[in-house]
């Protein structure tokens, strides 16, 4: 994976914030009528499903959610290094920029040709240890998340060793890492479209919820059709080229997420009545649907007979 040294960056549609530590291991989700300090999940199912999903997984990994908010005290970060696809070639940080540009730069031309509807601009930010949002305090044992109130995208990046790579067994590297941010945007494409507003159950190898995140994947994979593609403002691409090793990268990524991967690790059983992201096979197969096809109405998952 290149990307072109020729692009320009644009950093406002990330930002870095540092300065917080750890809080305990994990967050707090009150679901139904209780209180308490937990997460604050806002703007309907959609931000609660997103935000359940991890927490789930969480759970099956064997991490320890706590109940107490997340304090302040964040400062951000600066990313004036990052101007070109140069830099991205260069540094961590600023390859997730570029692939941030070139996710949004896509859809900003996909979405309302395939659809008809607008794209919006979605923030992603990077975060040490700890972070606030408008659905909650989150910490970085939750993983990379999509707050449907900020439509925005979390993550810290010690999640790509430590669990990615680490707990999970994924062999990484940068398209990975590209796939996790395109799956997180595959969920602000449904908060646009109103996907969200469709889920009704959270658990099980057919719920809403898998079908859920296997439409993300498909959105990912659609990008990764048209990344080499996708254009700066002066109509160069962010990425040069991609090879069969990091389409690979990829695939081994979302093999390694799914729920019967994680069970297998965690528990050495496998429930599909606990499932709520979709099988190894079911993350890879849709990815390659959306990479083989290009197209959003590929991807509906709601209306297939089977995942």
């Amino acid at each position: 994976m290149r990307y072109n040294p020729k692009a320009k960056l644009d950093r406002s549609q990330v930002q870095v914030r540092r300065g917080g530590g750890r809080s305990g291991g994990g967050f707090g989700l009150p679901v139904g009528g209780g209180g308490g300090n937990g997460l604050k999940v806002g703007g309907g199912i959609g931000g609660l499903v997103i935000l359940l999903l991890v927490f789930l997984l969480q759970s099956q990994l064997g991490g320890s959610p706590s109940a107490g908010p997340v304090g302040t005290g964040e400062e951000t970060g600066s990313l004036d290094n990052c101007r070109t696809g140069a830099d991205a070639n260069q540094d961590r940080n600023c390859a997730l920029v570029a692939d941030v540009n070139s996710i949004q730069a896509f859809w900003a031309e996909a979405l309302p040709d395939q659809t008809g509807t607008p794209y919006r601009r979605a923030t992603t930010t990077i975060f040490t240890g700890q972070t606030n949002t408008g659905c909650g305090g989150a910490t970085s044992d939750v993983g990379p998340f999509y707050c449907s109130v900020d439509e925005g995208v979390f993550l810290d990046t010690s999640f790509f060793e430590d669990m990615l790579q680490g707990q999970l067994g994924a062999q990484g590297g940068p398209f990975s890492e590209a796939y996790v941010l395109a799956h997180e945007y595959g969920h602000h494409l449904q908060n646009i479209l109103g996907t969200m507003g469709q889920v009704r159950t959270q658990q099980g190898a057919n719920s809403d919820a898998v079908r859920l995140e296997l439409q993300a994947d498909c959105y990912a994979g659609v990008w990764t059709k048209f990344a080499t593609e996708a254009p700066d403002e002066s109509g160069e691409p962010y990425i040069l080229d991609l090879t069969e090793q990091d389409i690979a990268a990829a695939l081994d990524a979302a093999r390694a997420v799914g729920d019967d991967r994680i069970q297998k690790r965690s528990s050495g059983r496998v429930d599909p009545d606990r499932w709520t992201h979709g099988s190894a096979e079911q993350r890879m197969g849709w990815f390659t649907r959306g990479m083989e096809t290009g197209s959003i109405e590929a991807c509906d998952t709601f209306r297939a007979a089977r995942l």
